[in-house]
């Protein structure tokens, strides 16, 4: 989170921390603990190239250290960008897993295939499906998936929930990234729709009956939830 950041966190059950400046140097070097090599780099590099959004060196250890965590043989990603998430979720499947990767733009996915490529994943780690994510997810099996992963379009997230429900089997893990939208979400100024919807997505998944939910300060915010 960026330096501008140093507000509080956010009151869910009326509580709020003050973020000091030690405690932002501390979120830093927490969040590029874990050393990425050079695949993720050129990923990275095509994705800022593009004008996409990453997720961050902690974010994606946290997202390998959940797939590992898991045994992760089957993940569902939606929002494949230039391949950056894909391969920290490859790096920590099981050697047999298979990605299912979902993005709008299959240009983006061309460039997601030589970063799988370049990191030594054989073709058949990774299935690339172009299409607008609420279209294709219907298509994909109920109870078949360990891991979803959504970084798709921040309006649609409580649709990406109720799929991500259906797809998972019990014990299966949901993440979704970006949730601190860079501070607004817990900004009590007037925000954009899709920060309006983040929250919704923070209040239903804390509040549902079948998910076991934890938010980790990690990038921009990793909300996880483990479906009972």
């Amino acid at each position: 989170m960026g330096s501008g950041y140093s507000h509080r966190c956010a009151n869910y059950g009326g509580q709020e921390t003050v973020i000091t400046g030690n405690r932002q140097t501390s979120w830093a070097f927490a969040d590029a603990f874990v050393a990425e090599d050079a695949a993720l780099r050129w990923a990275r590099d095509r994705a800022r190239e593009a004008g996409l959004r990453s997720v961050s060196p902690g974010t994606g250890a946290a997202l390998a250290l959940l797939a590992a965590t898991t045994d992760a043989k089957a993940v569902a990603e939606i929002g494949t960008g230039a391949g950056v998430s894909g391969i920290h979720l490859l790096h920590g499947m099981r050697p047999d897993g298979v990605l299912t990767t979902v993005d709008l733009e299959p240009e983006r996915q061309q460039f997601a295939r030589e970063a799988f490529r370049a990191a030594g994943f054989a073709g058949n780690r990774a299935r690339f499906i172009p299409g607008r994510a609420l279209d294709v997810l219907p298509r994909l099996a109920d109870g078949g998936y360990d891991l979803v992963f959504c970084d798709g379009d921040r309006l649609e997230c409580l649709d990406y929930l109720a799929e991500s429900l259906r797809l998972l089997r019990p014990g299966g893990l949901v993440c979704f990234e970006g949730v601190f939208a860079e501070g607004r979400t817990v900004d009590s100024a007037a925000q954009p729709a899709e920060v309006v919807r983040l929250r919704e997505l923070l209040r239903a998944v804390r509040e549902s009956q079948e998910l076991m939910p934890a938010l980790l300060p990690v990038g921009d915010g990793l909300l996880c939830a483990v479906r009972r």
